[in-house]
This record gives C-alpha cells, sequence and structure tokens, in this order.
C-alpha cells in the first residue's frame, strides 16, 4: 500500500497527445503552475514519451548547489502516472492511484541549472499490467529521463489504481475529509532549516525528538505546495520530502545532493497520531566514495509505513550556468 492517492474532478473526456502544458486534472494538481508536464506520445503498445520543464528555480523545489531540486524528478513520475492512466489506460476520473514502490538514481552533473528552463523528456515502459473485467487494476512504470540527449536519470513506480467504492472501502472513516481535517494533530515545532537541507521554517517537514536518530513527521496542510489540495492522509511527496530531509539531517554537517532513493510503502500515513521517522546511516565504507546511503523507515501507531534507503553524495557548488556534456549515470 501506498500514500500517493490522488484524484481529479473537474475534467470529464479524456484528451489526446499534446505539445504545450497539459490540463491540470490531467495530472491531480489544483494549481496550473505547478504542472510540469507538457506533453505525450505512444511510441509503441505500453510504451510512451512524455515530456516536461522544469523552472529555472520553484517556491518550493529550490536549486540545491545550483542544480535542479532531485524531486522534480520525482514530481514528474508522480504526474506521469495518472496522466498515462486517464489517456492511455482509459481509467476514470475519481479513482485513486496509489504507489507500493517508488526508486529513482539521477546524474547530478545533468541537473545544472542552466540560463534558461530545463526541457525533460521521460521515456515510458509499462509492465506487470493487471486488470480486474475492463479496469487497470495496477501496474509498474519503467521511467527513462534525458535532457537535451543527455542520460538525467532513471525512476520506477509500481501502484495500484483504485475505483472510489473500492477507495472509500479501505479508508473507511478516514475517507471523510472533514472528520480528518477536525482530528489532524497540531503543528510540532520544525527543526533547524540548514540542517535538513532547507531555507525557511515553512518547509521543514521534521520536528525535533530527544535523539538524534528519530524525529517526527509535520503535515502542514496549509502549505501550497505539499497540499496542493485536501486530502484524507500524509501525501506521497510530503513522505518523499521527510525521506531527504531526514538523510540530510543524518549527514550533517556533511552537505550533498539526493541523488538516489528507494522506497516501499506499507499503508497510509494518518494525520491523527504522531507519525515517527527513523534514520539509520549505513556503516562507513558501505557506500562508494563521497556517497551516503541512509535508511529511513516511518512508523505509527507501533506500525511500519515506508521504508527507504535515500543516497546522499558529496557534489561541488555550481555558482553559474554550465552547458550540458555528455556524461554517464552516477
Amino acid at each position: 500500500m501506498t500514500v500517493l492517492a490522488e484524484h481529479a474532478e473537474h475534467a470529464t473526456s479524456p484528451i489526446s497527445a499534446l505539445s504545450s502544458a497539459l490540463p491540470r486534472e490531467y495530472v491531480h494538481k489544483s494549481a496550473h503552475s505547478e504542472v510540469l508536464l507538457t506533453g505525450w506520445r505512444a511510441i509503441a503498445p505500453d510504451e510512451y514519451v512524455i515530456t516536461a520543464q522544469w523552472p529555472r528555480t520553484h517556491s518550493f523545489y529550490t536549486p540545491v548547489a545550483g542544480r535542479h531540486d532531485p524531486l522534480l524528478l520525482a514530481e514528474s513520475v508522480r504526474q506521469a502516472i495518472p496522466l498515462l492512466c486517464h489517456v492511455a489506460y482509459e481509467v476514470p476520473f475519481g479513482h485513486r492511484q496509489i504507489w507500493d514502490t517508488f526508486s529513482y538514481a539521477m546524474n547530478p552533473e545533468a541537473m545544472i541549472v542552466g540560463s534558461s528552463p530545463a526541457d525533460i523528456e521521460l521515456r515510458v515502459s509499462c509492465s506487470d499490467i493487471t486488470r480486474r473485467g475492463r479496469r487497470l487494476a495496477g501496474l509498474t512504470l519503467h521511467v527513462t529521463a534525458t535532457r537535451d540527449g543527455v542520460f538525467l536519470g532513471h525512476a520506477e513506480a509500481a501502484f495500484t489504481n483504485q475505483p472510489p467504492a473500492i477507495y472509500q472501502r479501505l479508508r473507511g472513516s478516514y475517507a471523510d475529509l472533514d472528520r480528518v481535517t477536525a482530528r489532524i494533530l497540531p503543528l510540532s515545532p520544525p527543526m533547524t532549516p540548514r540542517r535538513v537541507g532547507r531555507d525557511r521554517f515553512h518547509d521543514v517537514v521534521l520536528s525535533p525528538t530527544s535523539s538524534t536518530d528519530r524525529t517526527q513527521l509535520r503535515t502542514d496542510i496549509t502549505h501550497p505546495i505539499l497540499f496542493d489540495h485536501p486530502v484524507d492522509h500524509a501525501p506521497g511527496m510530503l513522505l518523499l520530502e521527510a525521506v531527504r530531509q531526514a538523510a540530510y539531517s543524518a549527514a550533517f554537517p556533511r552537505q550533498g545532493f539526493l541523488t538516489a532513493m528507494e522506497m516501499r510503502f506499507f499503508r497510509y500515513a494518518e494525520m491523527d497520531a504522531p507519525c515517527w521517522i527513523e534514520t539509520t546511516p549505513a556503516p562507513e565504507g558501505t557506500g562508494t566514495t563521497g556517497h551516503l546511503p541512509v535508511r529511513v523507515a516511518a512508523r505509527q501507531n507501533g506500525e511500519d509505513v515506508f521504508t527507504a534507503t535515500a543516497t546522499v553524495t558529496a557534489t561541488a557548488a555550481v555558482t553559474a550556468a554550465a552547458p550540458l556534456r555528455s556524461c554517464t549515470a552516477a
């Protein structure tokens, strides 16, 4: 089970392949400005090309050491999931796409911020496609991302697709948004932004505890990016950000770039009980030179919510726009 159960309420009919910005409803966003995908086309059965554009800067996914935020790749893949469900697999609006696993690894040198927005191409192949009757029940996306022909990274996401009636049954009382909102825990104090790779308290998603390897998840439903629209549980991108900040905190005072992440989701992170984020840096010598793997786990009410491994890679800061050059994956 995962946590990226997003849905759209406004669109009513499928779209054809486009070459300009996609309607926000197809990527399950409320704000037009947060749509990263610009077009799509089928190139073979269950194979697609999706285009995206990343801004030079962003209010939340800010550049890191002169490079685009790596979670822009994660958010691009997240948007690709509902897009392909609706336009390629005839999934009606109102269905929920629920992640089971997610991973990415990237080449930091292809992430350097240039003098214009970054045009990204995602080549997507779909496998493990299952159906319940004529309805899509789930599949796995395999994504290779390039930028101006240079390898940028790859990602993989496995998810299930649930119609409204089944989702309501899965969530029980938590499907009632008003009831969920009334039970949300008060916000706990944030960690120091610098320790988790942030420069604003508003963007910190972890709270300190008496232990340096244990923090508490902060679910600030007023955050305009992480809570783009009302949801009945902690959104998936919030959990990815929690993994990133936990990894940066574990590496502190060393600084770096989150070049890889692997996550497995077990249940929803609810907003009415503390969710504890626990970190375990890998033993010295486990990672290659300059790479620090950090194991991250979330527990709530005594049960695992997710487990993850995040890799923080030391990178030299980039102070000016630089041209891309051919290079291999990190």
